[in-house]
Order: C-alpha cells, then sequence, then structure tokens
C-alpha cells in the first residue's frame, strides 16, 4: 500500500482545521519531503547494488511549542520501520553505553557501535538532543562522524541550535567535532515562529494539584488521589527496586484499570524519594515501562539562591561520593542552587513520562507557574512547563490511554 508522504500528512492536517498554517514549519516540512523522496528512491533502488549520493539529515531547533517533535515524527510514519528507528535521545545513549560494555575490550568501539546500527537501520530520529553529560559528549564526536562515513541519516530535534550544545560543559573543546559533524552532515533549521502549538486550545483534565494549608486537608487529597488510582498507602515502609537501587515509595497497585479509567499499572512517590538522591534519567526509564502512571506527592519550590561547586554530572548524579570532575577536567566551578540537582532529575522524569505516553500526577506546595521560577536552570526548564501543561490535555490523555 502506497505510504503518504510528510507533506500529505501536514497539508491534510492544516485543510481539516486541526493544524494552523506556520511559515516555519512550513519550511520544515518541505525539507523533510525532500529527505523522505531522497530515501525512497534511495530503498527502491537498494536492489541495484549501485552507490547513492548520501542524504543529508535535518537538525530542527527551536523554543518549546513551535512543532520539531511533530514535524519529525511526521517523517518517522512514513518510513518504514525497517528503515527508520526513532527515539529519545536519551535512550539511544542508554543504548550506546549498554553496546560499549558489551564490547569491552574491542578496539575502535564506537566504529563497531557505528557498524551494527547502520545494518539495522538507514535513518535514526531523536527527539530532544541535549548534551550535559561529560561521557555522553566524549563519545559523540566519533559516534556521529562514523555513522556519517556509513552513509546513515540522522533527524534530530534540539531546544539549541548546533554550536550552544554542551555550553559550559567540562571539557568542551573535545564536543566540538561533534558540533562540526552535525552541521556538515544535517540541514540546520531554526523553527522561529511566534505560535507556540502546545497552547492551542484544547480540554484539560486536573494533573496538577497545588496543596491546601491545612495538614488534614493536604492528607485528604492525598487519600483522594490514592483511592482515584486504586492505590492505598502504606503503613509500612514499602519500596521498588529499579537497576540496583531502591526507591522508597507511598503505594504502588497491579491493577489493570484504574476508577480514572488510565490503564495498568500506578506507583506513588513522594518527591523527595524519587528526585532527591542517587538518581538518573535511566531510573526513570525503566519507571515509564513498569507503570502507566506515576503519582508524585509534596513538590516543593525549587528556585533559589545559587552558589558555586564543582560540576560532577549533568542530568544525573554517579551514585557515589567520588567527584568525576577530577583535576584532568580542570575542576571548575560552576554556579548551581541548592535544588538544582533535584530540579535536573525533575526535569529528567516529566520528559521521560512525556515521551512513554505516561500519567504524571502532582501535588505541590505551590502553583504550576511557581515552581521554579529563576536560576540557571531556566532554560532547560521552559520545555518542562511546556509540557506539563500539554500533558494535562484530553489529547495528551487518550494517547496514554492507547498505548
Amino acid at each position: 500500500m502506497q505510504r503518504s508522504s510528510p507533506l500529505t500528512k501536514y497539508q491534510a492536517l492544516v485543510d481539516s482545521g486541526k493544524l494552523q498554517k506556520d511559515p516555519s514549519q512550513e519550511h520544515a516540512i518541505v525539507l523533510l519531503q525532500q529527505l523522505y523522496l531522497s530515501l525512497q528512491g534511495a530503498h527502491e533502488d537498494a536492489s541495484h547494488k549501485s552507490k547513492q549520493p548520501q542524504s543529508k539529515g535535518i537538525y530542527l531547533w527551536g523554543k518549546v511549542g513551535r512543532g520539531k517533535t511533530f514535524l519529525m515524527d511526521l517523517l518517522d510514519a512514513c518510513l518504514p520501520s525497517a528503515l527508520c528507528k526513532r527515539q529519545h535521545f536519551h535512550h539511544f545513549m542508554q543504548d550506546v553505553h549498554k553496546r560499549l560494555t558489551e564490547l569491552s575490550g574491542k578496539s575502535e568501539p564506537l566504529r563497531h557501535i557505528a557498524k551494527q546500527l547502520s545494518k539495522q537501520y538507514k535513518v535514526l530520529c531523536f527527539d530532544e538532543f541535549f548534551v550535559s553529560d561529560i561521557g555522553d559528549a566524549m563519545l559523540l564526536g566519533n559516534l556521529l562522524q562514523y555513522m556519517f562515513e556509513l552513509n546513515m541519516v540522522v533527524v534530530c530535534t534540539s531546544n539549541c541550535a548546533p554550536n550552544e550544545l554542551y555550553r559550559n560543559g567540562l571539557q568542551r573543546s573535545r564536543f566540538l567535532p561533534a558540533i562540526a559533524a552535525i552541521e556538515a552532515h544535517l540541514h540546520v533549521l531554526h523553527l522561529n515562529g511566534e505560535q507556540d502549538h502546545r497552547k492551542r486550545a484544547l480540554n484539560y483534565l486536573q494533573r496538577y494539584f497545588e496543596l491546601p494549608k491545612p495538614l488534614q486537608a493536604q492528607a485528604e487529597l492525598h487519600q483522594t488521589l490514592l483511592r482515584q488510582y486504586d492505590l492505598t498507602f502504606n503503613d509500612v515502609a514499602s519500596s521498588v527496586t529499579v537497576l540496583g537501587r531502591t526507591i522508597n515509595i507511598i503505594a504502588q497497585s497491579d491493577a489493570d484499570t484504574s476508577n480514572s479509567g488510565i490503564s495498568h499499572k500506578a506507583v506513588c512517590f513522594d518527591f523527595s524519594s524519587l528526585c532527591e538522591g542517587p538518581r538518573s534519567h535511566f531510573d526513570y526509564v525503566e519507571l515509564a515501562k513498569l507503570y502507566k502512571t506515576i503519582l508524585v506527592f509534596n513538590v516543593p519550590p525549587m528556585s533559589g539562591q545559587a552558589y558555586e561547586r564543582i560540576k560532577a554530572r549533568g542530568t544525573e548524579d554517579n551514585g557515589s561520593n567520588i567527584n568525576i570532575a577530577s583535576a584532568e577536567t580542570g575542576e571548575r566551578e560552576v554556579v548551581l542552587a541548592p535544588m538544582d540537582d533535584a530540579l535536573r532529575r525533575f526535569i529528567a522524569l516529566v520528559d521521560e513520562c512525556y515521551d512513554s505516553k505516561t500519567n504524571l500526577v502532582m501535588t505541590a506546595y505551590v502553583p504550576q507557574d511557581e515552581i521554579y521560577t529563576s536560576g540557571s536552570l531556566m532554560f532547560e526548564f521552559e520545555r518542562t512547563k511546556s509540557r506539563l501543561i500539554e500533558m494535562a490535555s484530553e489529547d495528551y490523555l487518550q494517547l496514554v490511554s492507547s498505548c
């Protein structure tokens, strides 16, 4: 059966009134259509064994809500699954680290990984291309270059331009080859439209609850939410184990359905257990695989007075007291606030829940727009704010139910 193209899908949405015209999106869809046609031609001619010119990938960047992920997903939906793999960038890097472990002892393991990937797929689509981890930064230059040498095509979305990636990161000079490879092999397009498509007219259900002042009223709100998702408060300490680490929980349910209509398992955490401590975004990846509803109680405000300290990692901890920012990395001090580490984990949690279509329910001590109002992570948190709004929409929750 003939597949629709990105352009025909996009135009159909505009014609139906489900999507408003956006000049910056129209420019992007032209590039995606050209790439689609190029890939289709190369795929159909592959049987002739003739050498095909390399198709140039696409790097879409811009503010939150400009439709970057939506546009990339149009391309992914039009390509055969055997040709294209779409992943959140964190998931891709998790896979790379796993493969590196399996290839321990081999020379040039990154070249081996690139060959493995090229045998599986022609196109890799990365959502939320963002680098904050020094380990990832050190790998990407060579890995991307090997992938491009094998004529792989990369399409990705990001909130920042390539030359802003890993800004102020430790040993950033070693990441510059990755930026050069991106700029050489991908069309870089800034989606600079003024319209925030996530703020279009949508119907919303409450998923964020500001805690009332009386403690008794807080307890009653929490009990109501637990009942809504068929959860019972544990009188004794209980926990779940994720990637060998124990996380305390308030309650969990193994029921296939709940009173809320959201299907599959649910779990409830206190914010401190889930976002304060040795957690990584990989923990949240695993939790989203286990549960379709995650409740987080007692989210605090996370703005605060900045101070200086040695930066060990980006989004996640290394799970020990060892500072990996050794003398070799210059032990550069960076400005952090007391809650910045917890905020980074919170951002990672929201990203993973959003990407995996998980129902996220929270109670907090402040209104939603006051969780984080100032600090060095305002750029990163803009995406989180936008996603929390979208994750309370009926459209998003329908996707949760259908997954």
